[in-house]
């Protein structure tokens, strides 16, 4: 690869603090278009080969998601060129990503969220009280759902690290390693404070995180997510749960209890407040079932 994409790139790490995901993305998008340029010098390009590039990403049945992820790696490395004088215009502007679907973020009823969180610890049957690794699994998904946090933030998460439990608020870094403040509801406080007494039988070399697997190492996204699955299919929630699906599912119950966009930004963590309008979508789609429910003349004869 070009060493200005390996500047580009270390700029991004350093200058604006992309995340570890973030500079993989990048770096998977500015691969493609080395690989466009086939020895060329990426400078070289014009928008027309650029738009080439595109149609075949969109031949090879490339989502049109990731299509339009590409093109803003390689409009942002261009721009970046063009700042420093290196071309004279940015080839990527004007060109346009297929249009996709949009697709609203699935979350959980209000029930379905009770049942995945109440079932087991109200089912004595289940051995929760016996089984540790289900009293840490307790406290990972209701501070998933009571604080909206992503799954990175949550397994990186260390004890005390951002946790308050006396105050009732934890404290994590986001994209762009950008730190906030959310609140942590009293059953995540509960079902945490269960965990922390059993915490110490998993620690081994001093493991400064939170979660602990059964080998005293820090769990990683993955194995949440799978424990986040069997859980709800025990529970039967009748739908297969990941993590993002409590951030949404958060999301969307306090702006309809609130309706205040612009607290449930803040506490998201999101950049624009576009990012978060979505859920106002989710919530729409909410009034309109009881409306369908309810009212005698949305009924279908």
């Amino acid at each position: 690869m070009e060493s200005s994409v390996e500047s580009f790139l270390a700029e991004l790490e350093v200058q604006r603090r992309a995340s570890p995901h973030t500079l993989d993305a990048y770096r998977r998008d500015l691969t493609r278009l080395t690989a466009l340029a086939a020895g060329t010098e990426l400078t070289a390009l014009k928008p027309l080969q650029l738009r080439r590039g595109l149609m075949q990403l969109h031949a090879q049945e490339l989502a049109p998601r990731s299509i339009a992820r590409t093109l803003s790696a390689w409009r942002s490395y261009y721009a970046w060129l063009a700042r420093r004088g290196v071309i004279a215009s940015n080839p990527a502007d004007g060109l346009r990503a297929p249009k996709r679907a949009r697709t609203l973020p699935k979350a959980l009823g209000i029930d379905q969220a009770a049942a995945l969180l109440d079932g087991a610890a109200a089912n004595p049957t289940t051995g929760l009280a016996n089984d540790p690794l289900q009293v840490r699994d307790a406290a990972m998904f209701e501070l998933l759902y009571s604080s909206g946090l992503r799954l990175a933030e949550l397994v990186s998460l260390d004890w005390p690290g951002g946790l308050d439990l006396a105050a009732g608020e934890v404290t994590v870094t986001g994209k762009r390693r950008k730190t906030r403040t959310v609140p942590v509801g009293d059953k995540a406080r509960t079902a945490l404070e269960a965990w922390l007494a059993l915490r110490p039988q998993f620690i081994r070399d001093e493991q400064p995180a939170l979660f602990l697997g059964r080998n005293g190492t820090r769990l990683t996204p993955r194995q949440v997510e799978s424990r986040l699955a069997q859980w709800a299919q025990r529970q039967g929630v009748g739908v297969h749960v990941h993590p993002h699906m409590l951030r949404h599912s958060f999301a969307s119950h306090v702006l309809q209890s609130s309706g205040d966009l612009r607290a449930v930004q803040e506490m998201l963590g999101h950049a624009s407040i576009a990012a978060t309008q979505i859920y106002t979508h989710l919530d729409f789609q909410h009034l309109a079932k009881i409306y369908d429910a309810a009212h005698p003349r949305a009924k279908k004869a």
